[in-house]
């Protein structure tokens, strides 16, 4: 079945191409077209994976061009670790076009809205089959020109079309990185495929220092799409496209196409311990700082989005520290837990039509559905025992104690109990009575219950996708235990499973308890005073609701550098450039028509032109001696 393995992206491809040309007249059926596609591709996609644990790697290439005596190959491959990434990506993105088919359905573009969905999808499935580097850059471009799209899909609202573009040109920093690692590469190996590059990396015909760069220069690449600092602030704004595509690309696509990036390259990363390093520390600087952003952002989509760029932190701090199982294991529960809680939250905006979290609360009965869904995505989100993410976490926590920093462990532990506490504290804001109490202190439409009193459940196209991921978050995580290590010994046979200090799951677990009961004192009890808090650390308060105020930061040196270049540009180009073309311009002009008046018509004038011409002549013949023998 592997032979077949490229259909799986072609389907969406497909939809793409068919919504493109004739969705204007397919209306309604848009939606189900899309979804049907995306339905093959799904089931392909698990039969592709039951063929990969029975056999081994297949791979499919061909001559796409040739440069001098250089081919340049194209074609498809199915590894341990793109067969994973195969089935989560199809999951997800057909259970986000369920749930959209509902949620987009008052829209008039929902034909363009779906076209968008496939074209995105095919982008990430081809870019995860790829058998080099070069075609990996082709689909990753194409990842980017996905996203852009989606999130400036409600292009009407400037607030996305600013989001669009920043989205696009942060993300394209980091793809000037990639492209220049991946010249580097090609310079030392004269190669773009996977395995030759590793076959020079193992053989150390690679200088070490360069190594390194090319290493760091990769990462760059995945740091942008992953959203990780100092390239992460496109990655909340993104929170103004539809929140289906807030599922898609914050949960098992875009976002994780970085980590599948460093994961796919960690032969090179691990030959380069300083390379390493550096993807840690990213890693774990970046968890830690976007979790304390998430702790009193009051947008839910914005919670939910520095909730990603935290866990995408993670898995990055597990690939630094040598832990490539862990990182995908993460990746791999983060798909479904981080997909349910986009959806959960979208179900709460359809209900109350609104994003703003101070705005609801007592939302448990009215949302007897989305409730407890969202709670399941919360507490596996959270690390509570036995979730998924309580295993992947777990694993993290392991590696980076055995093979990484002591600072970068408890870093991600401080992160871990961070997350707990702001999950907690959106989850209780949203559903808890507590959060009831200080809506009606918020606003007048609060304190009348107009937010909450006309919310209801959605239909069952809506709880169906997050039912699915719902049982996925609590399961997934069974797949790699501490006892039963069984990803682990897939993804990298032969490599034996080390045991972590049972001490590290124990205090992973009290972290976790510690930052949902703080909450729950906090936002459903009112045992600690809100405003206690915020009036003691005023400073800290508002610099965490500012971001740190790094899009500021940015507006004042990078984006002010720019305007200065830009305008520097324009006065050159005016008063240098539009001279000299000017000038040009003019002294042709002047020739034409000094040339233009010789041509007067009148056959007296020519005479007259030529008897002096010819006397011109004659003068020049005299004066230089005429005719010499």
């Amino acid at each position: 079945m592997m032979q077949f393995a490229w259909l799986i992206p072609l389907f969406p491809l497909i939809s793409f191409l068919i919504l493109l040309a004739a969705g204007s007249r397919l209306k309604a059926k848009s939606a189900w077209l899309g979804t049907g596609f995306m339905l093959v591709s799904f089931l392909f996609s698990i039969f592709v994976l039951a063929d990969r644990l029975q056999h081994g790697t297949f791979k499919a290439e061909g001559t796409w061009l040739t440069i001098g005596d250089l081919p340049i190959t194209a074609g498809f491959e199915v590894t341990q670790l793109n067969a994973l990434m195969l089935i989560t990506v199809t999951l997800v993105s057909l259970l986000v076009h369920m749930y959209s088919r509902v949620y987009m359905a008052d829209d008039e573009r929902l034909h363009v809205f779906f076209a968008y969905l496939g074209l995105f999808t095919f982008a990430m499935l081809g870019l995860v089959m790829t058998t080099n580097l070069l075609q990996l850059y082709v689909f990753w471009e194409l990842v980017g020109l996905g996203s852009f799209l989606l999130i400036g899909f409600y292009f009407s609202k400037e607030s996305a079309k600013k989001a669009a573009k920043k989205a696009f040109m942060m993300t394209r920093i980091g793809d000037v990185g990639l492209l220049i690692g991946m010249l580097l590469l090609f310079s030392q190996t004269g190669s773009f495929e996977y395995d030759v590059i590793f076959q020079f990396v193992g053989a150390g015909s690679i200088p070490d220092d360069l190594l390194t760069l090319i290493a760091i220069l990769i990462f760059v690449g995945a740091m942008g799409k992953s959203g990780q600092f100092p390239l992460h602030t496109w990655l909340p704004d993104a929170m103004e496209g539809p929140t289906p595509v807030s599922a898609l690309i914050h949960a098992a696509t875009m976002v994780a196409a970085g980590v599948y990036l460093t994961a796919l390259m960690f032969p090179l990363f691990e030959a380069s311990p300083a390379a390493l390093t550096v993807v840690a520390v990213i890693g774990g600087f970046t968890a830690i700082f976007a979790a304390s952003i998430g702790l009193v952002q009051n947008d839910i989509k914005r919670v939910l989005a520095y909730s990603t760029v935290s866990q995408l932190g993670y898995m990055m701090l597990a690939l630094g520290s040598a832990g490539y199982t862990a990182g995908i294991f993460h990746l791999f529960t983060h798909a479904f837990f981080k997909a349910l809680l986009f959806l959960a939250a979208g179900s709460v905006i359809h209900a109350v039509h609104t994003q703003d979290i101070r705005k609801m609360g007592g939302l448990w009965k009215k949302l007897p559905w989305t409730g407890p869904l969202f709670l399941i995505g919360a507490l596996s989100i959270s690390g509570f025992p036995f979730f998924s993410g309580f295993f992947s976490k777990d694993e993290i926590l392991a590696s980076v104690w055995l093979h990484g920093n002591p600072l970068l462990f408890w870093l991600a532990v401080i992160a871990a109990f961070f997350t707990a506490f702001y999950m907690f504290r959106l989850f209780f804001l949203i559903f808890g009575k507590g959060a009831e109490e200080t809506a009606a202190a918020i606003t007048p439409e609060a304190q009348t219950g107009a937010v909450i009193k006309n919310s209801a459940e959605a239909g069952p196209l809506l709880i169906i996708p997050m039912a699915v991921l719902g049982v996925l978050a609590v399961t997934a995580g069974y797949l790699n235990t501490p006892w039963f290590p069984v990803l682990g010994e897939w993804l990298q046979p032969g490599e034996a499973h080390e045991a972590a200090p049972v001490w590290i799951m124990l205090m992973a677990v009290a972290v976790s308890l510690a930052g949902i009961f703080l909450a729950y004192a906090i936002y459903e009890k009112g045992w600690i005073k809100r405003k206690a808090i915020a009036g003691k650390m005023p400073m800290i308060h508002q610099v965490l609701l500012k971001k740190y105020f790094v899009d500021e930061l940015y507006q004042i040196t990078v984006l002010a550098a720019v305007r200065a270049i830009s305008g520097l540009c324009q006065l050159v180009e005016r008063f240098v450039v539009e001279t000299l073309v000017k000038a040009a311009a003019s002294f042709v002009q002047g020739l034409g028509t000094a040339g233009s008046r010789l041509q007067s018509g009148q056959t007296q004038s020519y005479a007259a032109a030529a008897f002096l011409g010819l006397a011109l002549l004659a003068a020049v013949f005299l004066l230089t001696g005429g005719m010499q023998k």
